[in-house]
């Protein structure tokens, strides 16, 4: 195949010859056509830089909107967790509140439980205690105290005496307690008399007639005597002889104890005198010894000796005339059967809550360099009654006892203590004889049995124990 021949260009066409500048105006015209010009390329340049700047940026905007939602979404995300488990966690504090709870309360519980489960323990030895004595014991005591019972019906005076000796023994041993219990009979106002190796308990009439006597040589077994004064002063009605006690003077024993005044009808003091210890006792006295009838009367008298030999008598007026029951001390001549002082000296009035308005039953002591003077106070036929002591500046007071308590109170093996004489045994220790209620039998027509305690008294203190 000929390969076509090119037609020379024609006359005036610019592409014949662009000379030696290059092509011609005509060439530069036909380009305009084919490209954009180069004076408008920076404007358009500008332009796509500024859009491509705000797309990016927009694009960067809504990116990190969107990782801040994110951010946001996984904060509420997190924060309704955390509250789920807060929610929780209250939940368990409560669940540990309340079992926390009910284990004090079941430790409670069991503290109350092991108390009483103790209490009944302790009552079930208490009573194998009693179902292990010798039954001849047991039917000993019941058949003294019923012997006893029947005499006295019958006013057979001597076999009521002799029973209860019979049975005091034994009916001691049932007690099984070591709370001092010493004569479970009737034995209030007790007076505990020294003599050698012998002990002497004097106490306000009841069925071994005007003053009972009870005699031991160990304080532990007693043997009943009978009655220390069989017969009283003419000027004295039977049916009201109380708070015996006794002074040994020069071979000779005084016996004080209170009375109903025939003339009068109130409590009067009177003495009378025997040359044993166990009496009998004889009152030839024509008045009374000490009755305050101003005061309502005067009562439960209780001689001692002060150091230097000199003896002096306590005593308790009832109150009347707007003054309180108060406690009184009057010298005594040697023989102790006359008061020799110019007045009585008071020793002691009611001041303390505890005493209710009520002191009585004084026994001064000498001991350490100290007076004390030992005395109920309270209503004698409740559980409040009780013993104080109180400090004094001499023989005759004044006493003082500043205590929001008494030295003794009511307790397991007792209630209501009263009536104190403190005396000293033949081995030198000292003791406090007391009558008290036994617990839950308290109140006449109940009995006062005798008690004791060992009593330590030193330039400071005053303790009882066993």
């Amino acid at each position: 195949m000929t390969a076509p021949t090119l037609a020379p260009p024609a006359p005036g066409d610019d592409r014949a010859d662009p000379g030696p500048e290059g092509p011609g105006p005509r060439a530069r015209r036909s380009r305009i056509g084919t490209r954009l010009v180069p004076a408008r390329w920076p404007v358009l340049g500008l332009l796509m830089v500024l859009i491509t700047a705000a797309v990016v940026y927009d694009t960067i905007t809504i990116s990190s909107d969107h990782r801040v939602q994110g951010t946001l979404r996984v904060t509420v995300g997190q924060l309704h967790r955390d509250q789920a488990e807060l929610s929780v966690d209250r939940s368990r504090i409560a669940s540990v509140t309340s079992t926390l709870s009910s284990r004090l309360s079941g430790t409670t519980r069991v503290s109350e439980e092991d108390a009483s489960t103790r209490q009944s323990l302790a009552s079930s030895v208490r009573t194998d205690d009693l179902q292990s004595l010798d039954i001849a014991t047991l039917r000993t005591c019941l058949t003294g105290v019923s012997t006893a019972v029947g005499a006295i019906a019958t006013s057979n005076l001597q076999g009521a005496v002799d029973s209860i000796t019979s049975a005091s023994s034994a009916c001691r041993l049932l007690d099984a307690t070591s709370g001092g219990l010493a004569y479970p009979f009737d034995f209030p106002d007790p007076f505990i008399l020294p003599v050698g190796d012998e002990y002497y308990a004097f106490a306000t009439n009841s069925a071994a007639g005007n003053i009972q006597i009870i005699e031991s040589s160990d304080l532990s077994r007693w043997t009943t005597i009978g009655d220390a004064l069989p017969h009283l002063a003419a000027w004295a009605k039977s049916g009201a002889t109380w708070g015996p006690s006794v002074l040994p003077r020069d071979g000779t024993y005084v016996l004080y104890y209170s009375a109903l005044d025939g003339a009068t009808g109130e409590q009067c003091i009177s003495d009378a005198v025997a040359t044993q210890p166990q009496g009998p006792y004889v009152d030839s006295t024509t008045a009374p010894l000490v009755c305050q009838l101003n005061l309502g009367g005067s009562l439960d008298p209780s001689p001692y000796v002060a150091p230097d030999g000199t003896p002096y008598l306590t005593w308790k007026s009832q109150g009347a005339a707007g003054q309180a029951a108060t406690l009184w001390a009057e010298r005594l001549g040697p023989r102790g059967t006359k008061l020799v002082g110019a007045t009585p000296s008071p020793l002691l009035d009611p001041t303390r809550a505890w005493q209710a308005g009520v002191v009585e039953g004084p026994d001064m002591v000498v001991a350490s360099g100290r007076y004390l003077l030992f005395y109920s106070a309270n209503n004698w036929k409740t559980a409040d009654y009780a013993i104080g002591v109180a400090d004094c500046s001499g023989p005759l007071g004044p006493c003082s006892d500043p205590s929001d308590a008494p030295l003794l109170g009511s307790g397991p093996s007792f209630s209501g203590p009263g009536g104190p004489s403190v005396f000293t045994d033949s081995a030198g220790h000292q003791w406090l004889a007391f009558h008290a209620w036994l617990p839950g039998r308290v109140g006449y027509p109940n009995s006062r049995s005798l008690f004791m305690v060992r009593l330590t008294i030193d330039g400071t203190s005053v303790q009882t124990g066993w």
